[in-house]
């Protein structure tokens, strides 16, 4: 396949052209940034290992009719997905409190909501990613009610899926950030990656705090381990999807 050029490069990702402008290859990349890339660093391995569950996730989501932007994983560090426009926000599902959620509200880590919250932030590094509330989301023209209805239906069958899924690997999902973007036919599809990246992940048969933790909080907070736990997640992740085949 020929690749044109680079189109974008973020925090965890390069986008690049194809010979299709219906289709961009995303090439992970081991950077690692926490706190608005405040701090920063390199995680080995991590693209590999990143873009592998994301492609499994995105492949179980796809089965059980939620449409996303995968199309393929030519290279365990490489997607091949579809063109669509980001909508400038990132979705937040939340099952158990934990980071800004108890900063913010004063709830002790670890409370189990009673339903999934869905929280919408503003994707903008230099306001620092604010919480939004739906009037300033319409204020901003950041999506249309129309596009918010839709994305809060599939955020919430996606946490059902997710939930069940991290189960059977005998992890526990926190939260979570989504991100969507718009077709050239104006359809909503779930973009961006689902990792460890992207999802808070506890091992549900570890109670202490700080070793149960299988995600980027262990970058963000010098727990150690890093590789260890994205290896782990990856391990749990490969085994759930070949036992169903």
């Amino acid at each position: 396949m020929s690749v044109n050029s680079k189109l974008y490069e973020g925090k965890a990702k390069i986008l690049y052209t194809t010979e299709d402008p219906e289709i961009l290859l995303a090439d992970y990349k081991d950077d690692a940034t926490a706190f608005n890339a405040q701090k920063r660093g390199s995680i080995i391995g991590k693209g590999n290992i990143n873009c592998t569950i994301s492609s499994k996730l995105f492949e179980q989501l796809e089965a059980r009719g939620i449409k996303t932007h995968f199309i393929d994983s030519p290279a365990p560090n490489q997607m091949r997905v579809k063109a669509v426009k980001i909508l400038p926000l990132e979705v937040v599902v939340r099952n158990i409190a934990a980071g800004s959620l108890c900063q913010q509200t004063g709830l002790p880590l670890g409370t189990i909501l009673k339903q999934p919250l869905v929280e919408f932030y503003y994707k903008n590094d230099a306001l620092g990613d604010p919480l939004l509330t739906r009037d300033r989301l319409y204020l901003l023209e950041l999506a249309t009610p129309e596009q918010v209805e839709t994305i809060t239906h599939l955020a919430l069958q996606i946490n059902e899926f997710l939930r069940d899924f991290w189960q059977r690997c005998r992890i526990t999902l926190v939260d979570f950030k989504l991100e969507f973007g718009v077709d050239s036919h104006q359809q909503v599809l779930l973009a961006d990656e689902i990792s460890p990246d992207t999802c808070r992940l506890w091992d549900s048969a570890e109670a202490d705090a700080n070793r149960r933790v299988m995600d980027k909080d262990r970058f963000r907070k010098d727990l150690g381990n890093i590789e260890d736990a994205y290896q782990e997640v990856l391990q749990r992740v490969l085994q759930a999807v070949g036992s169903e085949n």
